[in-house]
């Protein structure tokens, strides 16, 4: 019995030993993912990198991770004409199966999800603001945007009719749709009436709709999803053999 109880006091000890030194493993490569990660997408702040699923030590030896998820804060995007980004406030993605090479210089995901969040006033940089004539003595320009609530974005258009400026912004409430896997597109559900003029509603959609690129994001994941937010609005990302580094 003395020897049974030994043998058992030697086993939880190694055993203790071994979530320890998988956990040490698991801080460290974070750390180097998180280090590469910010080198080659060029980033302003260090991701954060979790590395999940146990134990780690035998995934690693498989040459496979069952799951890594990353958070970035700040992402700079293209947006296709190589002249300005757009700032994503919040990206997370969720990698499954990542496999890397033997001297982890690579990392490539089976599976990506997660999501990103861009601010009304960053989204509002792509929509015409300047006055702009829509119709007969009437010239429009959209001034900001915000939440029109269940999923829909209210776009604020200033208007001036016969010389005269409307002493209100006139509301116009949009829905907001991802188009090609990389351009967020907010459009009109209904045009809105300027004084009663009539007006071609072509010249009213070059104020009201817009669309925004979105590309060069890590790995290659694209734009699933998006949806009005209170702040802005939030995209879901998707992709499949999403390169982490090399």
């Amino acid at each position: 019995m003395r020897a049974l109880r030994i043998l058992l006091i030697i086993a939880v000890v190694l055993g203790g030993i071994f979530v320890i030194v998988d956990r040490l493993a698991v801080d460290f490569a974070e750390g180097e993912v998180a280090d590469r990660l910010k080198s080659t997408e060029n980033l302003s702040t260090t991701p954060d990198v979790s590395i999940n699923g146990f134990p780690f030590l035998t995934q690693i030896a498989g040459g496979s991770l069952d799951e890594v998820r990353i958070g970035i804060r700040e992402y700079e995007a293209g947006t296709g004409d190589g002249k300005q980004n757009i700032r994503i406030e919040d990206l997370r993605a969720d990698m499954k199966g990542v496999e890397f090479s033997g001297d982890f210089s690579s990392a490539t995901a089976a599976d990506a999800t997660g999501t990103a969040s861009v601010t009304y006033d960053e989204l509002l940089k792509t929509a015409k603001s300047e006055s702009t004539q829509v119709g007969p003595g009437v010239t429009a320009g959209v001034i900001g945007l915000s939440d029109g609530g269940n999923g829909k974005i209210k776009v604020a258009v200033e208007a001036t009719v016969l010389g005269t400026k409307l002493p209100e912004p006139v509301s116009v409430l949009s829905s907001v749709t991802v188009v090609d896997g990389d351009t967020v597109r907010v459009h009109a559900d209904a045009l809105p009436a300027f004084g009663g003029i009539e007006m071609a509603e072509a010249r009213v959609r070059e104020i009201t709709d817009f669309e925004q690129k979105i590309d060069g994001l890590p790995g290659g994941i694209k734009l699933d999803k998006v949806e009005a937010g209170k702040s802005g609005v939030d995209i879901t990302v998707r992709g499949s053999d999403v390169r982490l580094a090399g």
